[in-house]
């Protein structure tokens, strides 16, 4: 019989290479989309607005719930910042409710979370038994993740604390258009440590935690500390561009607010212990390899 896995996010950067790669593998995969459905393998389903219904994942071998509004787009109003808020606990809420429904029956969740749950904690190396920390980021992971453990009275839940992944569509995407015109360098001090994972390596990790039935946190960072200026750099190089134009701290607060101190200025030298003590390898062990890969 073969494996059949639900996932939502389907149609992001992360979720469609995650399907594209479980389906070449013979793996059956049902993707919840919000819109009418255009094949079989996908069921309409609007969290926050209705219920699931249990049965579409009744039978499956577990869910993997990604998606949520992208942190990426700015700025972020106070509009935005319950939209990055409610887009990943409701739709959370609604996974672990169908999923409670289920009982003992219930498949595994494998639930998206960020290296964001740390926040900026200078000079300290983090691993999965590390304190929250306490910026906005930090506090949306925390009521994320406290969702999704809303099914661990039924079920295995692991919980997904992915760091930026280094690809065109990803945390590239503004630094390459500042690098193609020439005026990319340091962002505030430019030594703040950037957890970093490449997309291969984030699709091989969810696989791996999948296939080794972990539980509990898990973080999808690269095993190399980076800093900005290194990320920067080997992408300053890849591009044959320089690295010269510093973007001081109070500028980018200025322009950005929380967004400057949650995704660009924060210090967090992330690791992935228990990755590494599962046994899993990285094909991207440096960020430089990551972005050489992406590029």
């Amino acid at each position: 019989m073969a494996r059949r896995i639900v996932i939502s996010g389907a149609s992001g950067l992360i979720g469609s290479a995650l399907v594209s790669a479980l389906r070449a593998d013979g793996v059956e995969v049902t993707t919840l989309v919000r819109r009418a459905p255009r094949s079989e393998n996908e069921t309409q389903w609007g969290p926050g607005d209705s219920a699931l219904d249990p049965g579409v994942l009744d039978g499956a071998e577990a869910v993997v719930a990604l998606g949520g509004a992208s942190v990426g787009r700015l700025p972020w109003t106070k509009r935005y910042r319950r939209e990055l808020v409610d887009s990943r606990v409701q739709a959370t809420r609604t996974l672990t409710t169908a999923l409670r429904a289920l009982r003992t029956d219930a498949p595994a969740l494998v639930s998206a979370s960020a290296v964001g749950y740390y926040g900026s904690a200078p000079g300290e190396v983090l691993t999965e038994e590390s304190a929250a920390g306490e910026t906005f980021l930090a506090d949306l992971t925390v009521r994320w993740e406290a969702e999704a453990r809303r099914a661990e009275d039924h079920t295995r839940v692991a919980l997904l604390r992915t760091a930026p992944v280094i690809h065109r569509r990803g945390v590239l995407k503004p630094l390459i258009q500042l690098t193609r015109f020439g005026v990319s360098g340091p962002l505030g001090r430019g030594t703040q440590v950037w957890p970093w994972i490449s997309l291969d390596d984030e699709v091989r990790a969810i696989r791996h935690v999948l296939d080794r039935k972990i539980s509990g946190p898990v973080n999808l960072s690269g095993p190399a500390s980076a800093t900005a200026n290194d990320i920067g750099r080997a992408l300053a190089a890849q591009m044959h561009r320089p690295f010269w134009l510093p973007a001081p701290a109070w500028a980018l607060r200025l322009t950005l607010g929380d967004a400057a101190e949650s995704l660009l200025l924060p210090d967090a030298d992330v690791r992935p212990a228990v990755l590494e003590r599962s046994g899993f390898r990285f094909l991207h062990p440096t960020a430089a390899d990551a972005v050489a890969a992406a590029l």
